[in-house]
């Protein structure tokens, strides 16, 4: 921020704002409280609220004794929320839980004890190590800043050795690793991708130095400290394909220098062996701490943190992933699920900083959450069901940050307006399949979103309707429609559709298992298609979210489910998430052995009981005098506490059997006994499916009951979930609702074909169609034409479409109940055909659809021409007159030919914001509108990433009036060395200029194979 800008709001303050700003070092912005003034806007207001509320939280960890918050998980660092608090109007008590007066002298004397107990100050409780000391040190400088004028000078001396010896001390590392945290390392500047990615890691080298930046810039060590944060900054999205063809600046160094690799070339990020949205937003959260500190001393912001390389295109894969909570949707992540105060900075800073409306609409819809999420229980808190404690200051902190940024941004231009919700889905729609190492094909359309995830241990399908959260369970190990997610993949084959290229978004996803093949198809109306050929038994699994957490869309405390047979309504459990208490009842039985034997598992920590009761009627606990067993046991945890009596101790089995499916607990009465009821206290790791067994002998056994009890059974193929979602099912398997899970198959192994609509399935008909080879699968929904081979052989047939007048994509004829349309398919191929015509003609008509503006019918045998009429999807009727046994081609010429063969269109380009000065967005040359042109700028050079390498037969280039400057064409299979050439396999083409002002601009960039 410059001086004229520090000024000009200085005098929004007035003169006693002024002093006070002064006096601290802060803009006027952060200095509202001596100006007087409420929050700048309603989003901003709602972080006030929470944090407010949140202060109750903060103060039961308060720690009398001590006289301070403790260190205990970092939690100390409250303080940032507390100090934004006591400098602004409207504190509450009766909210808060404390007196104004009562936080801040809990506040101050923290502060002034972490700020002398910190290693870089001369103590040693705690700071300098990166890992995460850092993390919390960012936030505990920023919130004696706000309060600087109440620290005494030693403390104010101490948190200023504090921020300029940090700097001194990561720069001093070089590009070597911290020798206090352990295993962590950004592995120099080279960074890394696979498993793990260092982009974390470079952003907290960074963030270590930023504070010193901004507030001891005239430190003789700062240009050191300057140029250290600018590279861990510029490589913390690094990828070399990208960067080494942007030659832009940043901070006076160019793009093209960066050394790291930190990204897949699918722009996302694996963090922790899976897909973490987490750690994409990584970039950004960083970003909004250090930007923080830069606005609040007046200190001018370092151009990486609005000019981050390859920001803007993980930014749209994050798009791509957006739930109806503006967070993002995790399949692969189990415990950062629901994080919401964790998750707002990434959010508020690229609305507030980099003045994103797509940005500002996520966050508007996530702070729309908070306050319902804040009052669920546990209470108060904002990082609920997460078990790492640290979270929860570090969400605090974050929190407080934002509403910061918004005062900011208030003073400074005024609020960013969020898009609407109907503008922020056709921007964040879209398809990516994101490669077999991060084993992620996605699909996000304005009604629901869908993937299949084949990372080892998270496989599944995936569909979340309307985007919404709170609906299907889908994160971690959490299975979805297969039963369980530690399938083994065999093969992968996916398969992507675009609209610039084909006319529509869609992908299909195959994978094969041992046990055969399963599929999903996702369609750009949010319907999704499951085919299996039957890989396991219990398949088309649907756990729901079912919580009473009012103010949440859904979550009203219990879910109805509506077959053709009738409705039920499930109620949401009271328990902690996870713990039940199950009591199954059965004709009496006399046995000495009782047992549980598990059929599915907890998918994160297996079985755990708390107790396990045997008993006849009302009588006794025949368990209390039993010996019990077990397959397995963790320590301490033995089969013996299961039966002891004693609410506080359980049974767990071990960590190595944690997915074991049939582990067992028994219990040996020592003689036998009549009982006709078994009673199940489970941990948070309840079992999903289990079996109650008796037996006279300890070797025999019978099965007596079994869980869940179905609450819905279904043999009529249709359900309805809790009007949010539609399903018709094709198997001979009924569907069951169990509680809050739906089995769409619940039964052995067979092959199965379900729709998924989101909206509900009313008196939908199936749309499964039947084809000539057992093998293929076809279904027609919302119009579109699925036809996958779930086999291992390639196969031709015809499938029979009744009542269609519709016509696809290859050879078809009309009979007198419908079109048979003729296809050949790959092993394991899938694909998608949308309607490219309609017809009316007679039977025997034939009709090859070549594309969607071309379509060659030839009349039934006999002597008379035959009139019949076309109709082009999005386009006029025609009659066409068709002479007895001639083929007539019938053109459209208006109408774009999908699928179009350029390979070039909608590809990812190069350079990426931020570009070359003069230079405009190279998409305009691959985005197949001829309104729209790439501008190269000076000696412009673009790239195109054709996906994979392919082998290229030409390139064609077309520009706009005016000098067509020289282009010469290159080509590269590794983004890396290039050669020119215009043919030969390549995956990027570039196109290199001596543009010059004037001249002509490429609308077309075309690459044909």
């Amino acid at each position: 921020m410059g001086e004229l800008d520090r000024r000009r709001a200085l005098r929004l303050l007035g003169a006693g704002g002024a002093a006070a700003a002064l006096a601290t070092g802060l803009l006027p912005g952060l200095a509202r409280a001596a100006a007087g003034g409420g929050p700048p806007d309603p989003v901003a207001a709602t972080y006030l609220r929470v944090l407010l509320r949140h202060t109750r939280w903060a103060e039961q960890q308060f720690d009398p004794a001590a006289g301070t918050y403790p260190a205990r998980d970092f939690t100390f660092a409250v303080v940032l929320g507390n100090a934004v608090l006591l400098t602004r109007d409207g504190y509450d008590a009766t909210i808060a839980g404390v007196g104004r007066e009562t936080l801040r002298a809990h506040t101050l004397a923290t502060i002034r004890r972490f700020a002398a107990s910190n290693r870089l100050a001369g103590g040693s409780e705690w700071g300098r190590k990166l890992f995460f000391d850092t993390t919390f040190q960012s936030y505990f400088v920023l919130a004696a800043r706000l309060l600087w004028t109440d620290l005494d000078d030693p403390t104010r001396q101490n948190v200023e050795r504090i921020t300029a010896e940090q700097a001194a001390y990561t720069t001093a590392l070089g590009t070597g690793d911290d020798p206090d945290s352990g295993s962590w390392t950004p592995h120099g500047l080279l960074g890394g991708h696979v498993g793990d990615t260092k982009l974390e890691e470079m952003g907290v080298y960074a963030q270590s130095l930023a504070p010193a930046l901004a507030w001891a810039p005239t430190d003789p060590r700062a240009a050191e400290w300057r140029a250290a944060f600018g590279a861990w900054s510029r490589n913390e999205a690094g990828l070399p394909a990208a960067d080494l063809a942007n030659p832009r600046l940043v901070d006076g160094r160019p793009i093209s220098a960066n050394t790291a690799t930190n990204l897949y070339d699918t722009f996302v990020v694996e963090n922790h062996g899976s897909f973490g949205p987490h750690y994409q937003e990584e970039l950004w959260r960083t970003s909004g701490r250090n930007a923080m500190h830069f606005l609040a001393a007046g200190t001018p912001l370092p151009e990486v943190l609005t000019a981050q390389p390859n920001g803007e295109l993980l930014w749209r894969t994050m798009l791509l992933m957006t739930s109806d909570a503006g967070e993002p949707l995790m399949p692969m992540v189990a415990d950062r699920e629901h994080l919401y105060g964790r998750d707002v900075i990434p959010l508020t800073f690229r609305a507030q900083v980099l003045g994103d409306r797509h940005a500002a609409r996520a966050e508007a819809d996530l702070a729309a959450r908070l306050e319902p999420y804040q009052a669920y229980p546990p209470a108060d808190r904002i990082t609920k069901f997460s078990g790492e404690p640290k979270y929860e200051p570090e969400a605090r902190a974050e929190l407080a940050i934002s509403y910061l940024l918004h005062e900011w941004r208030a003073a400074h231009g005024g609020p960013v307006v969020p898009v609407d919700e109907r503008e922020f889905a056709a921007h964040a729609a879209g398809v990516a399949d994101f490669g077999p190492g991060p084993g992620l094909l996605a699909h996000r359309s304005p009604a629901a979103w869908a993937g299949t995830v084949s990372k080892p241990g998270f496989v599944k399908f995936a569909w979340q309707p309307h985007h919404d959260d709170w609906l299907f369970v889908l994160g971690g190990a959490n299975p979805m429609l297969l039963p369980a997610t530690n399938f083994a993949v065999l093969e992968r084959h996916a398969r992507t559709w675009t609209k610039v290229r084909d006319g529509f978004d869609g992908t299909v996803g195959v994978l094969r298992f041992d046990t055969g093949y399963a599929a999903l198809a996702t369609l750009p109306t949010g319907a999704a298609v499951y085919a299996s050929s039957g890989v396991a038994a219990g398949e088309g699994v649907l756990d729901v979210h079912n919580l009473a957490m009012p103010g949440v869309p859904g979550l009203d405390g219990d879910r109805s489910y509506t077959a053709a047979d009738g409705t039920v309504t499930v109620k949401a459990g009271t328990a902690p998430a996870g713990a039940r208490t199950d009591e199954l009842t059965f004709a009496p039985v006399t046995a000495r052995h009782v047992r549980m034997l598990g059929i599915e598992p907890d998918p994160q920590y297996g079985y755990s009981l708390w107790a396990f009761e045997v008993r006849d009627g009302a009588g006794p606990d025949l368990a209390r005098a039993a010996t019990a067993s077990a397959s397995s046991a963790s320590p301490g945890k033995e089969a013996k506490y299961a039966i002891d009596g004693d609410a506080t101790t359980r049974w767990a089995v071990s960590t190595s059997d944690r997915t074991r499916a049939d582990s067992w607990l028994a219990a040996d009465l020592g003689a036998p006994a009549t009982f006709d009821r078994v009673r199940l206290s489970w941990e948070a790791a309840a079992g999903r499916k289990y079996r109650v067994e008796t037996s006279p002998d300890g070797l025999t056994w019978t099965s007596v009951a079994t869980y869940p009890v179905p609450d819905l059974r279904t043999t009529r193929g249709r359900l309805d979930v809790d009007g949010r979602a539609g399903i018709v099912v094709s198997g001979p398997n009924p569907i069951t609702v169990a509680g809050n899970r739906v089995t769409l198959s619940d039964g052995p192994a067979t092959p199965l074909l379900a729709e998924l609509y989101p909206e509900p399935a009313g008196a939908r008909p199936s749309g499964r169609r039947t084809t000539t080879a057992p093998a293929v699968q076809a279904s027609v929904t919302d119009g579109f034409l699925v036809l996958v081979n779930l086999g291992d052989a390639p196969v031709h047939g015809t499938v029979t479409l009744p009542g269609e007048t519709r016509l696809y994509r290859g050879e078809q004829t009309v009979t007198r109940t419908g079109t048979e349309l003729s296809y050949a398919l790959a092993p394991a191929e899938g694909r998608i055909e949308p309607p490219r015509f309609t017809v009316r003609g007679p039977a025997g008509l034939k009709a090859v659809v070549r594309d969607a503006s071309r379509v060659e019918l030839t009349a039934p045998a006999g002597w008379l021409p035959v009139l019949v009429t076309v109709t082009p999807d999005g386009g006029r009727a025609r009659p066409v007159l068709l002479p007895p046994r001639r083929t007539v081609p019938v053109v459209f010429g208006e109408l774009r030919p999908y699928p179009l063969t350029d390979r070039a269109l909608g590809g990812t380009t190069f350079p990426a914001e931020p570009r070359p000065p003069g230079m405009s967005s190279p998409a305009a040359a691959v985005d197949d509108d001829p309104a729209t042109a790439w501008r190269p700028g000076p000696d412009g050079r673009m790239v195109v990433d054709l996906g994979a390498v392919t082998e290229v037969s030409a390139v064609e280039l077309a520009w706009t009036r005016g000098r067509v400057p020289v282009a010469t064409v290159e080509t590269s299979v590794d983004g890396v060395t290039y050669a020119t050439a215009d043919t030969g396999p390549a995956r990027y083409v570039a196109v290199r200029t001596d543009w010059r002002p004037g001249d002509a601009s490429l609308t077309r960039l075309s690459v044909r194979t």
